[in-house]
């Protein structure tokens, strides 16, 4: 009976490596096409969890001025914008914090957004600026698009598809498959050479910060091109209409300028006191809302989305005509909103910031020490990919594995297919390519 037992076992042990080492595959490929998007990802993304802290200090110049004996009109101030920028329209008009900031007046010309920043006491011009240009803009369009607009979109979401198989997959590489303590599993073993310290450094990091990781990886999703495309495109199917205080492209939010900018506009002092009064949590911006009505939306900005607002008014005498708050929206815009504050490190103060930090950290060192690895063992005339142990049993659960994933990212199943195809009319077909890759043909 005892003999009889050793073959399951063997077989058991044997069909395990076969996964370990399939799974290890995808792990390695996935590692390799991630890893130069995920270090621009982790290091834009540090930058922006900062993003007030920046944007204070580099319009600390206008969060002091001089206050004035009297105060211009919003009308004069405006007209003052636009006479900066010839042949520009009105957008929006964000009220000052206190009476020592500037007021920052938005403009399009030429379907190029920009701030222009006004002393309201003497109607003086401090700044203009283009909106895309600012430090913090950059940031944020290298974080989302590369610079490089869709395509840069589209990359940036189809990096980050793969990174949730590479998170995924190296949670499973690193589950123990036996018992020898914690070192290595829950800490780095560092005094035992090179190699185990590099792997421990690589996956102990790895299990630590992969459900935060996961968590940035999956609340970065409404605002991705593809992804975040198909899920309104399904809202629309649902509902009517679709309102989203978050945008899935820099051509999205120009467009949306386009259609609320206006040539002339009246903004009286009533209308403004009024929105003041309100307290918005800042940044809070006036605009049109009905041009027809003249009535004015007031709208809070603020990065924690808990505290927006949003606040009609009329244009004549600044009544309230009507309100939204945070806690009157749907539940999917709760919870994805929710999702974006966190994810932008906003949602609960420094400590938000201070996760957020430690996560993107995290995947820098893990994909240093994961290049490190790959080449201290890469072979010098291949790519290093571990070999294959071809096992049906193990294709069909990284099989079963991927399409459910691909189901639910689009641009995963996309490049699967490519990849496949890739795979199997050109890669497998040129012997040096096949070799140096690790592929059977």
């Amino acid at each position: 009976m005892t003999t009889n037992s050793h073959p399951n076992r063997n077989e058991t042990s044997l069909s395990s490596r076969k996964l370990y080492r399939m799974i290890w595959r995808w792990h390695f490929y996935a590692g390799l096409l991630c890893i130069p998007f995920i270090l621009t990802l982790a290091i834009s993304g540090s930058i922006f969890l900062f993003k007030p802290q920046i944007e204070n200090w580099i319009d600390q110049p206008f969060h002091a001025l001089a206050v004035g004996a009297t105060t211009s009109t919003p009308n004069q101030q405006i007209q003052a914008a636009l006479d900066t920028l010839p042949g520009s329209r009105f957008v929006s008009y964000q009220l000052p914090k206190t009476p020592r900031h500037a007021v920052i007046i938005q403009l399009i010309e030429r379907d190029i957004p920009w701030l222009v920043y006004i002393n309201p006491y003497n109607l003086q011009v401090l700044k203009v600026i283009k909106k895309d240009s600012q430090f913090i803009e950059l940031v944020r369009s290298f974080h989302g698009e590369l610079l490089a607009g869709n395509t840069g979109s589209v990359l940036v979401e189809l990096a980050g598809c793969w990174a949730i198989v590479l998170i995924v997959s190296g949670l499973y590489l690193w589950w123990p498959k036996q018992s020898h303590g914690l070192a290595g599993v829950f800490y780095p073993r560092v005094t035992k050479g090179k190699r185990l310290f590099w792997r421990d450094m690589h996956a102990v990091t790895g299990m630590w910060i992969s459900t935060l990781a996961l968590f940035l990886l999956i609340t970065g999703l409404p605002w991705a091109l593809v992804w975040g495309g198909a899920f309104k495109q399904v809202r629309g199917w649902l509902e009517t209409p679709v309102e989203q205080d978050w945008t899935i492209s820099r051509a999205q939010e120009h467009q949306h300028m386009r259609h609320q900018a206006l040539d002339k506009v009246n903004l009286s002092p009533l209308l403004l006191a009024s929105a003041e009064q309100l307290n918005l949590a800042p940044p809070a911006t006036l605009s049109i809302s009905d041009r027809q009505t003249q009535q004015w939306k007031l709208q809070s900005s603020h990065q924690n989305r808990m505290l927006r607002s949003n606040v009609w008014l009329d244009g004549i005498d600044g009544h309230i005509v009507k309100s939204e708050n945070f806690s009157e929206r749907k539940g999917i815009d709760k919870v994805i909103g929710i999702g974006i504050s966190a994810h932008e490190g906003q949602l609960f103060g420094w400590f938000n910031q201070l996760l957020g930090l430690v996560t993107t950290s995290g995947l820098i060192l893990m994909m240093a020490s994961g290049f490190i690895l790959w080449r201290r063992r890469k072979p010098r005339h291949s790519l290093g990919a571990p070999q294959a142990m071809p096992d049906s049993r193990a294709a069909k659960v990284i099989l079963t594995t991927l399409v459910t994933m691909a189901l639910l990212l689009p641009l995963l199943m996309i490049s699967l297919i490519a990849l496949w195809i890739l795979e199997r009319l050109v890669l497998t077909r040129i012997p040096q390519v096949r070799n140096w890759l690790g592929l059977t043909g």
